[in-house]
């Protein structure tokens, strides 16, 4: 059977970089996206741009069975030797303002869907000659910020859980990745919220380079995937309570 490469929220941003990156590398893909987002077209591009196997599986991976089903009919017809998992929710809004669904939602595709996927796929990844798992974490993950206050939290989870797996995976043939960026240049409104700021201008990422270097590094068995050096820098030496306060006023301006 032919070995694949399982991406979730794979038809923008980092997700699609990555489905790019290892199409030019000639690995086979199977693509994870909600439905009704063009996920066939993109994989049709893939095939016919790079001569690999690239197929579609849009689901909403917030239902949780949804997530179970995924990883039978992967495990079932499937050989997948690298886990990527990238789907996840961000936002900004006072705790208050927000519903139960909004936090509900958040937490199932940031926390839950990650790690059941993960639960359900290492077996295939186990009988690999080589396995490989990178999850997408975010500088966020060490830097509590309010009005944001769920997602940082999400992160953590995926940050400390990565590193985790990583140990208890060690004498294994899967390595376990995780990398932790900061903003990525996918929308408009993070290209309009970066560039407001002095800072942000120079910490921005493109998807398809980022998606590069963290190939590059999670084929290396890369624990921690650093692509932000100075500010990965920063956040371990300045005082947690320095840090939520700045983060938490940067973030309140944009709210205002």
């Amino acid at each position: 059977m032919k070995q694949y490469a399982l991406i979730t929220g794979a038809r923008q941003g980092l997700g699609k970089g990555f489905a790019i990156e290892l199409s030019k590398m000639k690995i086979n893909t199977i693509l994870v996206s909600r439905p009704n987002h063009g996920l066939q077209n993109f994989c049709k591009e893939l095939k016919e741009t790079y001569q690999v196997d690239s197929i579609a599986y849009e689901t909403d991976l917030t239902v949780y069975q949804n997530v179970i089903d995924l990883a039978h009919w992967i495990n079932e017809q499937f050989d997948i030797f690298i886990l990527i998992n990238n789907v996840g929710k961000g936002g900004s809004s006072k705790i208050t303002d927000v519903d139960i669904e909004y936090i509900n939602h958040m937490l199932k595709l940031n926390v839950v869907a990650a790690t059941v996927l993960t639960h359900q796929l290492l077996p295939n990844l186990l009988r690999q000659p080589q396995g490989y798992i990178l999850n997408v974490a975010s500088l966020a993950a060490f830097l509590p910020i309010g009005f944001k206050t769920i997602y940082p939290a999400t992160k953590s989870f995926i940050y400390s859980f990565s590193r985790s797996l990583r140990r208890e995976l060690k004498n294994s043939n899967v390595s376990v990745s995780a990398v932790s960026p900061g903003p990525i240049r996918t929308n408009d409104d993070i290209i309009k919220r970066t560039e407001k700021g002095y800072f942000g201008k120079f910490i921005v990422w493109e998807p398809e380079d980022l998606a590069k270097e963290c190939i590059n590094q999670l084929f290396k068995k890369k624990g921690e995937i650093v692509v932000n050096p100075f500010v990965r820098f920063l956040i371990r030496v300045l005082p947690m309570s320095l840090k939520t306060d700045l983060m938490t006023k940067i973030v309140l301006k944009e709210l205002k």
